[in-house]
């Protein structure tokens, strides 16, 4: 698939929902436990970190948004942890297995270190198998797991946690 990798736009809130909401649907690969609305997502663009990154993947030529990646400063109460961005990825599930994790991947990295970050770190559902592999593939690895962290649908889902230094 072509695509390219940009900076997310407030007018891009529809199309991010239309892909995190069937996510969140399933129950499976998030612990994002209800919809969002296209004025929350706006919102959420709009006050954005200034030391974020949220790049969208868009489809060529159709301009249709196909996937996202947001990484955040990993704590604002210290400075401690200045040095250190939680990332989180989604593609449409329809899009899939066709490089665009590897291509934001790719454009979160180079943004990151030009914005001052050395290790990138987050979290992963513990039965969220394809992310696990998506992210090994880009580098990260297992530091830990939090057990039953999450509680998703009535019962307790472990976190993966992964880094990765750039």
């Amino acid at each position: 698939m072509d695509i390219a990798i940009r900076e997310a736009r407030p007018d891009d809130a529809e199309a991010v929902v239309g892909i995190l909401n069937p996510v969140i649907e399933t129950g499976k690969y998030t612990v994002l436990d209800g919809p969002l609305s296209v004025e929350e997502e706006r919102q959420f663009i709009l006050s954005f970190p200034p030391r974020g990154i949220f790049h969208v993947a868009e489809s060529r030529p159709d301009g249709q948004v196909v996937g996202l990646q947001t990484m955040e400063p990993f704590a604002a109460y210290t400075h401690a942890f200045d040095h250190v961005g939680i990332i989180a990825t989604c593609v449409d599930p329809g899009c899939r297995r066709q490089g665009i994790g590897k291509r934001l991947f790719e454009a979160t990295f180079d943004a990151a270190r030009q914005k001052g970050y050395e290790k990138i770190f987050t979290y992963v559902r513990g039965d969220n198998l394809v992310a696990l592999v998506a992210y090994a593939k880009c580098g990260f690895r297992i530091v830990g797991t939090a057990q039953r962290h999450a509680k998703c649908g009535g019962r307790y889902v472990d976190e993966i946690i992964i880094e990765k230094f750039l």
